[in-house]
């Protein structure tokens, strides 16, 4: 499964991997460990991607650096994840060096 392997690939790289199963425990979990970077997909169940973007970019010290994961990568797509609070929109599946430039290049 890709989100299996992204998240081996993470670890790989040295970082700690949490997950949640749907938009209200993505929240959660921002809530209770404020992560330096959340991937989030889109088509999360429940509260969608740009829904949990738009609370954790509404919680007092919600500033991780936001990337959305989505199989749909026209320019709207894009603006549309921007416009919500994403720092960044990668199509799936993740091309890893694509994903490895992108978190080196991240502001924290």
């Amino acid at each position: 499964e890709n989100r299996l392997a992204l998240r081996t690939l993470l670890e790989l790289w040295g970082y700690v991997v949490e997950e949640a199963q749907d938009g209200a425990g993505a929240i959660q979990l921002f809530l209770e460990h404020r992560p330096e970077i959340a991937l989030v997909d889109i088509g999360l169940p429940g509260l969608n991607g740009y829904e949990v973007a738009q609370r954790m970019r509404s919680t007092p010290g919600g500033k991780p650096f936001l990337v959305a994961l989505t199989g749909y990568g026209r320019t709207d797509d894009r603006r549309k994840a921007l416009d919500a609070g994403f720092d960044a929109h990668l199509v799936k599946p993740v091309d890893p060096d694509e994903l490895e430039r992108l978190l080196a290049a991240a502001p924290w």
